[in-house]
C-alpha cells in the first residue's frame, strides 16, 4: 500500500508540473505555442458553443453567444487549472495522511488558502506552503493577464470599426477600392495602408502570444478582425492586379505583414500551410467571384489598367499567399460571412456589405443614388 502511495505521489509532481508549463505557456511566456491542456480545453468548450449553435438559423443570434466563448474559455482555464492542481497536491500528500480524502481536504484548504485542514511534520507542511503560494500565484497571473488581453482587444477593435465606413459592413476588399472615389485620395489611401501595416504587425504579435484573443468576437456582430484583415489584404491585392503602376508601394507592404501575421497565427495554432506556393497553385475563390468584384469596380468608375483577364492570374498570385489560412481562421471561430471569405461551420449565404445612402439637399432621401451608393441591407 505504502509504494501505491509513493507512485501516486511521483504522479502528483508530474501533474503539477504539468500544470505549471500550461499556466507559464498561457499567461507569462510571449510567444509560446498552446500546450495540449490550452488545446484540449479549448476544444471541449468551442465543440459545446458549436453543438449550442447548431440549430440556430440567424447569424445574428450566432454571434450574440459566441460572443461568450472567450469569456467562458478564460473561466474555464482557471478551473482546470485549478482542479489539477488539487489533484495533484492531494497525491502528493497521500503518503502522509490516513485516506486519500484526507490529502484532497488537506490540498484544498491550503491551495485555497483557506487553512483549515493541515498534518503535522516537516514534509506535508513545506507542500501545504508550495500549494498556498501555487493558489495565490495562478488567480494574480490571471488578474494581471487581463488587462493585457483587453488592451490588445481594444487596439484591435477601433481599426476594425473604422475599416466599416472604408470597406462596408462586412468589410469586403473590391468595396474599399470602390469607396476611394469617394473617401480618399491616392495620398491617404498609402497611409491606410500603412496604418494596417503596423495593425497587422500587432495584431500578429498579441495574438499569437494570447491566442484566447481569437475567440473574442467584436460587439458589432456585422465586424470582425479577421475580415477586416482579409478586405485590406485584398484590396491591396486586387489594386495590384488590375492596376500595376498606380498601387501604392505601401499597399504591398501592407499586403505582406498582412499574411505574415496570418502566418504567425497559424503557426501558434499548428496549422499547416505552403511557406513558399507558386502564383499558379490556384486558389479557392472563383473567377466568377472575382468578376463581381471587377463589377464592383466598374460601377464606382475604379481606373484600371488591365482587364479582368489580365489581372486574374496576377491576383491569384497574391492571393495564394494567405487564402488558406484566413478561410481554415475564419471557418474555426465562424467569422461573419462576408464575400470572399469561405466557408462556415454552418450553412450561410454571404452577407452583401451595407452601403451607406448618399442624402443630399436635393435628394435627402436618397433614392437617386449612383452605383457607389447603392444602400444593402445585409440578407440572413
Amino acid at each position: 500500500m505504502q509504494l501505491v502511495r509513493v507512485l501516486a505521489a511521483v504522479l502528483g509532481v508530474l501533474i503539477l508540473v504539468g500544470t505549471s508549463d500550461s499556466v507559464l505557456k498561457a499567461l507569462v511566456l510571449p510567444g509560446a505555442r498552446t500546450g495540449l491542456l490550452i488545446r484540449t480545453t479549448d476544444q471541449t468548450i468551442d465543440r459545446a458553443f458549436r453543438m449550442v449553435c447548431r440549430r440556430i438559423g440567424r447569424y445574428e443570434r450566432r454571434h450574440r453567444i459566441l460572443a461568450l466563448e472567450g469569456p467562458v474559455f478564460l473561466a474555464g482555464m482557471l478551473g482546470v487549472w485549478l482542479v489539477l492542481y488539487v489533484i495533484g497536491y492531494t497525491l502528493l500528500l497521500w503518503p502522509w495522511n490516513t485516506s486519500l480524502g484526507a490529502a484532497w481536504r488537506e490540498a484544498g484548504s491550503s491551495l485555497l488558502t483557506l487553512g483549515f485542514a493541515s498534518t503535522h511534520g516537516d514534509g506535508p507542511t513545506a507542500i501545504d506552503f508550495l500549494a498556498a503560494a501555487t493558489g495565490l500565484i495562478v488567480v494574480a497571473l490571471q488578474i494581471a493577464y487581463l488587462p493585457t488581453l483587453y488592451g490588445a482587444f481594444n487596439r484591435r477593435e477601433t481599426e476594425v470599426a473604422l475599416v466599416g465606413v472604408r470597406a462596408g459592413r462586412p468589410a469586403w476588399g473590391p468595396e474599399l477600392l470602390a469607396r476611394t472615389r469617394l473617401f480618399a485620395s491616392g495620398g491617404e489611401l498609402a497611409d491606410f495602408y500603412t496604418q494596417w501595416e503596423r495593425w497587422a504587425a500587432d495584431v500578429g504579435e498579441s495574438h499569437a502570444s494570447y491566442p484566447i484573443l481569437l475567440r473574442f468576437r467584436s460587439p458589432d456582430p456585422y465586424s470582425s478582425w479577421l475580415i477586416a484583415l482579409l478586405a485590406v489584404m485584398d484590396s491591396a491585392a486586387l489594386y495590384s492586379a488590375v492596376s500595376p503602376e498606380a498601387v501604392p508601394m505601401r499597399a504591398r507592404l501592407a499586403l505582406q505583414m498582412g499574411f505574415r501575421s496570418l502566418r504567425q497565427l497559424a503557426d501558434t495554432l499548428r496549422m499547416t500551410y505552403d511557406e513558399d506556393p507558386r502564383p499558379d497553385a490556384g486558389i479557392e475563390l472563383t473567377r466568377e467571384q472575382f468578376d463581381v468584384g471587377i463589377a464592383r469596380l466598374e460601377a464606382a468608375g475604379f481606373a484600371m489598367e488591365r482587364s479582368a483577364d489580365e489581372a486574374w492570374p496576377h491576383f491569384q498570385g497574391w492571393r495564394v499567399n494567405y487564402e488558406s489560412i484566413a478561410y481554415r481562421l475564419a471557418y474555426q471561430i465562424d467569422a461573419v460571412p462576408a464575400p470572399w471569405s469561405g466557408p462556415r461551420r454552418f450553412a450561410s449565404d454571404a452577407l452583401t456589405p451595407r452601403r451607406t445612402v448618399n442624402r443630399t439637399p436635393e435628394d435627402p432621401d436618397g433614392r437617386i443614388a449612383s452605383p457607389s451608393w447603392r444602400f444593402e441591407h445585409p440578407k440572413t
